[in-house]
C-alpha cells in the first residue's frame, strides 16, 4: 500500500482535519505492515491558483512554452505524477463557509487534466485514475452530514468520481466547535466511521 496523505488545512497546526487524516493513516499503516506514506500539507507548500497565465501554459504546446510556462506547468505535473504513484490517498479537508478550503481547490485543479487524468470519449467522461481508495477525513464546526448545507460531499464525491476514484470513504468529525461534550462525540464519530470503512 502506497498512502498519499493530503493536509488541506490552512493551519499548519493543530487543524482538526489533519487530526482525523493522521487517524487515518496511523489505522491503514497499522493495518497494512509496510505501507509508504508521502505527507503533503498544502499550508506549508501551498499549491498556486488556476488563474490566466497558469491557463496560458497549460494551452500552449510543451515545446512552444517560454521556461516560466515551463516551470508553472511543471508543478501540476508533479502533483499529477504523485497521485498516480499512489494507491490510497487520504484527504484531510475542513470546511469553510460550507465549501472546500481553496488549498485543495488548487490541488484539484491541479490534478484534473483532460487526456491526463481524464478523457471525454463518445460514450462520456472517462476517469483515469482508476483502482485507487480515497478516505476523505472532514472536520466541521457544526453538524451537516447528511443536509442540504454539506456542499462538500456531493462535491467531492462528483469530483473524484469523475476522475475514475470511486471507492470513497468519507470520515465525518462534526460539532467541533459546539463545546467540549460535541467535539468529543465528533471525533467519537470519525472512529466509528473509520471501523466501518476498514471492515
Amino acid at each position: 500500500m502506497n498512502i498519499l496523505q493530503i493536509n488541506a488545512s490552512a493551519r499548519r497546526e493543530g487543524a482538526n482535519s489533519t487530526r482525523v487524516a493522521d487517524t487515518v493513516t496511523a489505522r491503514l499503516q497499522a493495518a497494512h505492515p509496510g505501507a509508504t506514506l508521502t505527507l503533503r500539507d498544502l499550508a506549508i507548500t501551498p499549491h498556486p491558483v488556476l488563474d490566466e497565465l497558469a491557463l496560458g501554459a497549460l494551452f500552449t504546446p510543451a515545446d512552444q512554452r517560454t521556461p516560466e510556462q515551463a516551470a508553472r506547468v511543471a508543478l501540476d505535473d508533479a502533483l499529477i505524477a504523485e497521485v498516480q504513484a499512489h494507491d490510497t490517498i487520504v484527504l484531510g479537508v475542513p470546511m469553510y463557509n460550507f465549501g472546500v478550503p481553496v488549498q485543495l481547490k488548487n490541488w484539484i485543479d491541479a490534478i484534473a487534466r483532460a487526456g491526463v487524468t481524464f478523457r471525454y470519449t463518445d460514450k462520456g467522461p472517462q476517469g483515469l485514475l482508476q483502482g485507487k481508495t480515497v478516505y476523505v477525513a472532514l472536520a466541521r464546526g457544526g453538524r451537516y452530514r447528511d443536509t442540504a448545507a454539506d456542499s462538500q460531499v456531493p462535491y467531492l464525491k462528483t469530483l473524484l468520481g469523475f476522475l475514475g476514484m470511486s471507492d470513497v470513504h468519507f470520515i465525518y468529525a462534526e460539532g467541533l466547535a459546539m463545546g467540549p461534550d460535541a467535539a468529543a462525540a465528533g471525533f467519537a464519530q470519525a472512529e466509528a466511521d473509520l471501523d466501518a470503512a476498514l471492515a
